[in-house]
C-alpha cells in the first residue's frame, strides 16, 4: 500500500498544494519564500521522501500565514500517509552538524501533539524571515501531524547554518521514525498511536 498523500489546502491568506510520499521521489519546492524552499528542499532529500509543494500566500503582509499554513499542511500529508501507524519504528533521533553549528531532533509519533523548541540564534532574522516564524512552522506541523518533536540546537554562530542543520536533522529523524520494522504491529502497549 503506497504512502503517500495529496493534500489542498485554501484559505483566504493561503493557497497550498502538496503531494508527499514516505518512501521516496522528487522534491520540487516553490512558496515564494526562496530560504524555507532550499530548508525544506533539505528536509526533503535528507529525509528521502518524494515533496511537490506549491504554495502562494500573502507574502505583502509577512511569512508567517504561508510558513505556518504549510506547517498544517505538512503534517496532515504525513498523518495521512502514515495511516493507522502499523509496522512504523515509531521513534526517530537525529543529530545534524553544520560547520559550527549543531542540531538535535528528536520525534515520537505518538498521536500526542508536543513541540519542545529549545533554539537560541544569534540573530533575529535569517534572509528577511523573523526566526520566530520557524517555530510557528514546526508547531503548526506537530499540531496536526500528532507528534511529540524536540528540537535543540545545541550549537549556534551563525543563523543560516543552525536553521538548516535543525531541517537535516528534522528529514533524518523523520525518516528512521516512519521506516518499516519487522513484525508489522503498532509499537504501543495501549495497541493505538492514535491520539483521538
Amino acid at each position: 500500500m503506497a504512502r503517500e498523500a495529496q493534500i489542498v489546502r485554501k484559505t483566504a491568506e493561503t493557497d497550498i498544494r502538496l503531494a508527499f510520499s514516505l518512501d521516496g521521489g522528487t522534491v520540487g519546492i516553490s512558496t515564494g519564500i526562496g530560504f524555507f524552499d532550499h530548508m525544506l528542499t533539505a528536509f526533503g532529500h535528507h529525509g528521502e521522501f518524494g515533496m511537490s509543494l506549491t504554495a502562494t500566500g500573502d507574502l505583502e503582509v509577512d511569512q508567517h500565514h504561508t510558513m505556518e499554513d504549510i506547517g498544517l499542511a505538512l503534517g496532515q500529508a504525513v498523518r495521512d500517509a502514515l495511516g493507522d501507524k502499523r509496522g512504523i519504528t515509531r521513534y526517530g533521533m537525529s543529530i545534524i552538524p553544520m560547520d559550527e553549528s549543531l542540531a538535535r531532533v528528536v520525534i515520537d509519533l505518538s498521536g500526542r501533539p508536543y513541540l519542545g523548541w529549545r533554539c537560541t540564534f544569534p540573530d533575529g532574522a535569517v534572509a528577511g524571515i523573523p526566526m520566530r516564524l520557524f517555530r510557528e512552522f514546526f508547531q503548526a506541523f506537530a499540531n496536526v501531524c500528532g507528534c511529540s518533536l524536540h528540537i535543540d540546537l545545541e550549537r549556534c554562530e551563525e543563523n543560516h547554518h543552525g536553521i538548516e542543520a535543525i531541517f537535516k536533522a528534522f528529514g533524518h529523524c523523520l525518516h528512521e521514525a516512519v521506516t518499516l520494522a519487522k513484525g508489522g504491529r503498532v509499537l504501543s502497549t495501549k495497541g493505538s498511536l492514535k491520539y483521538n
